[in-house]
């Protein structure tokens, strides 16, 4: 199983940031010390998303970091990504794993104890737990707040991952409500500096879980 950090997912769509270069931003957000990247292009090509994947994958690789893909196990396996992470309407996650094998990692969007604890039985790596706030790229779900994530960390024996509206004003109250880690998007991608946004959540992250879980 390959080893990676669960404090700080970036999660890397183009739709987010159209006037940007992916590959750049994924160069500026791995200097600053993220580990840990999903590709996520649900409105591009395969052939564009397979270059993408591509670099993003090498970048990665250069840096001693993660990268997986978000819903296409084949895309994953195309590019020798580290793993994908699936949504509620993907792939089951028994399905990706006997297709991935034991060593990539699988991740599995969740939005109830019922489903964290299928996910889990079933292989998954780590759950994404949300939407904990209200989010521009999450809006078919009602947020479920910090609340919740004291449940979902007893419920599973896997990493939980929050993810959702979260940004450097409010990742602490994550963090404290419970969660191993958070994800985030646009409070990064949407940021005039994507490296330098990145550095300072990340720092602040470090503050409650000091790469306790990489």
């Amino acid at each position: 199983m390959i080893r990676f950090s669960t404090d700080f997912c970036l999660i890397l769509d183009p739709s987010v940031m159209p006037d940007k270069d992916p590959l750049k931003a994924a160069e500026a957000v791995l200097k600053a010390g993220v580990r840990f990247i999903q590709y996520r292009d649900k409105g591009g090509s395969r052939r564009s998303a397979f270059r993408t994947a591509r670099g993003l994958v090498e970048a990665a690789r250069r840096n001693k970091a993660v990268l997986t893909i978000n819903d296409d196990v084949d895309l994953a396996l195309a590019v020798d990504a580290h793993g994908v992470h699936l949504g509620l309407e993907d792939l089951p996650v028994s399905a990706a794993r006997s297709l991935l094998g034991p060593g990539r990692i699988i991740g599995a969007s969740v939005h109830t104890l019922e489903q964290a604890r299928v996910a889990e039985s079933e292989g998954a790596d780590y759950l994404g737990v949300g939407p904990i706030f209200s989010s521009p790229t999450k809006q078919a779900r009602p947020p479920l707040g910090c609340g919740i994530l004291g449940d979902f960390r007893k419920a599973a024996h896997i990493p939980v991952i929050a993810i959702g509206g979260i940004s450097a004003g409010n990742v602490l109250e994550v963090l404290k409500g419970g969660a191993d880690g958070v994800a985030c998007i646009s409070a990064v991608l949407c940021a005039p500096d994507i490296g330098k946004a990145a550095g300072e959540l990340l720092r602040t992250i470090r503050l409650v879980r000091p790469l306790e879980n990489g």
